[in-house]
């Protein structure tokens, strides 16, 4: 073969390679990375979509996501973090505090927008929340922290209860915090907390016999994704076994519920999206400050109420965002 035949065949193989290449990134990969279970149909991942579309982006259309489940296994979670680093995603998505952190050990490039629950610069996140520094920024959601008002208005509204039911997971990080904070929000408020511990689906029934055994007199449903996923098992539980029962999500409250006060879930993961979207053209983290919610939703459903034979007092039901009927 003669050197310039040669010479063009080469430079029309490195031609192809980079005009592959360019294909390949012509499309963006967003690795999500989520503590719960698949919910593809779930409102959680509808709103991220929005959040998503509304920069621009549709998957299968212009974007790709490879999503990894931890399904309530914490420790699963570094693998899929290190795996998702493997494949190259352009930015990752993690859905709560444990994903973000197995995020951030596993990463000091890939941009990472999380959404995370307590404070994240007190997590070691980000350096402070108008300026996050190095590769990371996301939604910052007061979870655990609102636990004491949750434990507040159960009071409020099954005021006979001298007995009160923390449900934890003992594989989430922040339990132990979380049960300090309750435990102190109990004595001021003169009840008596009785902690169930359940971090596998197995757990729940033996919970509640735990539950009925101490006689409680309501239950604080604790903050964590596993709890969040299986919500529909906890609110058939809860009522089969006549329990008053506050949760962390209004999905809760709408799947039959008794009552639930916390941030907006759908709110918080439609405005990742956005966020994962604003990366992906261009924007860098360290630019985007932390967001946080500002408004709560008290959620009261009325016909479980009754169901409970509980009369929702008149200072709850003014305060109530939304009341279903």
């Amino acid at each position: 073969m003669r050197r310039r035949e040669l010479m063009l065949l080469l430079g029309g193989a490195i031609t192809t390679t980079r005009t592959l290449h360019a294909q390949q990134k012509a499309m963006p990969v967003v690795g999500y990375l989520g503590g719960g279970w698949p919910d593809p149909a779930g409102p959680s991942i509808a709103a991220f979509h929005q959040g998503l579309s509304e920069t621009g982006y549709v998957e299968g259309r212009n974007l790709a996501v490879e999503y990894r489940w931890a399904e309530g296994r914490y420790d699963r979670l570094p693998g899929m973090a290190a795996d998702l680093v493997g494949r190259q995603v352009d930015v990752i998505a993690a859905g709560n505090l444990p994903s973000a952190q197995a995020a951030e050990h596993a990463t000091l490039t890939i941009p990472i927008i999380f959404v995370s629950g307590g404070d994240p610069v007190e997590r070691g996140l980000v350096t402070s929340l108008a300026r996050p520094g190095r590769n990371l920024t996301g939604i910052a959601i007061l979870v655990g922290e609102l636990m004491p008002k949750r434990l507040e208005l159960l009071s409020e509204l099954v005021p006979q209860a001298r007995v009160i039911a923390l449900l934890v997971n003992p594989n989430h990080p922040n339990t132990q915090r979380y049960i300090e904070d309750m435990q102190e929000a109990a004595r001021a408020k003169g009840v008596r907390l009785h902690i169930l511990k359940a971090g596998t689906e197995g757990d729940f029934e033996p919970a509640f016999v735990s539950l009925l055994q101490q006689r409680a007199g309501a239950l604080v449903v604790g903050a964590d994704p596993f709890f969040n996923n299986r919500r529909e098992e906890l609110v058939a539980l809860a009522a089969r076994n006549a329990v008053p029962t506050i949760y962390e999500w209004r999905e809760a409250v709408v799947a039959g519920g008794l009552i639930s006060y916390g941030p907006s879930l759908t709110a918080a993961s439609r405005q990742l999206g956005i966020y994962v979207g604003k990366i992906l053209k261009g924007a860098k983290p360290a630019d985007l400050p932390v967001q946080q919610p500002t408004i709560f939703e008290l959620v009261v459903n009325l016909k479980t109420a009754t169901a409970l034979g509980l009369t929702v007092p008149q200072s709850i039901l003014a305060r109530a965002d939304e009341v279903i009927e």
